[in-house]
């Protein structure tokens, strides 16, 4: 088994493996729940196990140990968190990589070239590289950050309504809705909000493009506010030559159509997902001197 390795994408809603040759060629994916290092590190190590597990069954490699395999993890929560968070007990694999998450899928979506990706799910992140040099922005978790993300959307949602039901700014029918699920008992909402981990208040963000598309002024809002901050932030990062501006992650189609036109018409498809990215990145740590697929 020392030809394979295992490729790692964990984000804050869901985990995914790939098991790959020396040479990249993907053999099989398997797809598990979050893995967070930083809200919830036993839950992540769990998923990224089971994940790894799963992929080696799908591709036939059920008996193979873990403890033959060279694993690259990209995860949320790298940029501000120890890998040691997962280390008790430690990983199984015989040599583990950590990387961020953010890197991964650069390198799916850019490849090696220049370019500038904003990435928008549970979380939220940038980077850029123009003539070799490498920015990164954001990353910096729900608490500290993460701005126009899952998470926040949710959490501003939650926060707006129950202004609304103080009387500190309109209600609207989302509004309503939401705190109707909870009884109309606000402190039931704050109940769930306080127990709330990044990935369940992401859960909330579909319903504000939603809400938004059928005229919801508090969704609209929201979204206002959220879409600003990203088309300041490309503003800021980004450049007139740039070759390639990707938008990445679960909310990329939702908020594409409402970023500003500057932005909007120059954004390309990703070359390849995060995954991808993580077995590129992987081939080169563990068999630096194997070819990559032909494609």
């Amino acid at each position: 088994m020392q030809d394979l390795m295992v490729a790692i994408d964990g984000g804050g809603s869901t985990c995914r493996a790939a098991i790959a040759d020396r040479s990249g060629r993907i053999l099989g994916r398997a797809t598990t729940g979050p893995a967070n290092i930083v809200s919830a590190p036993q839950e992540a190590r769990a998923n990224i196990v089971a994940a790894t597990q799963a992929v080696l069954a799908e591709a036939g490699l059920a008996d193979c140990s873990l403890s033959q395999l060279p694993a690259l993890l990209g995860l949320a929560g790298v940029n501000t968190s120890t890998p040691d968070t997962l280390a008790e007990p430690p990983l199984p694999f015989a040599r583990t990589v950590f990387v961020d998450d953010v890197e991964i899928a650069f390198e799916g979506a850019i490849g090696e070239g220049d370019g500038l990706i904003a990435i928008f799910g549970t979380g939220s992140v940038f980077m850029s590289r123009r003539g070799g040099k490498v920015t990164k922005a954001g990353g910096w978790g729900f608490v500290s950050g993460d701005q126009a993300s899952g998470a926040r959307l949710g959490q501003a949602l939650i926060e707006q309504t129950l202004l609304a039901h103080d009387g500190l700014r309109a209600q609207s029918g989302l509004s309503r809705a939401l705190l109707g699920e909870y009884g109309d008992d606000p402190g039931r909402l704050v109940a769930f909000a306080t127990a709330a981990a990044p990935v369940d208040f992401a859960r909330l963000a579909p319903r504000l493009f939603k809400a938004a598309d059928e005229g919801d002024g508090l969704a609209l809002a929201i979204l206002t506010e959220a879409c600003g901050f990203i088309d300041r932030a490309l503003d800021h990062f980004g450049w007139g030559d740039c070759p390639r501006l990707c938008l990445m992650g679960g909310l990329a189609p939702l908020y594409r159509p409402r970023l500003a036109a500057r932005h909007r018409d120059r954004l390309s498809e990703p070359r390849a997902d995060a995954l991808t990215g993580a077995v590129a990145m992987a081939r080169r740590h563990f068999h630096p001197a194997a070819a990559p697929p032909r494609p």
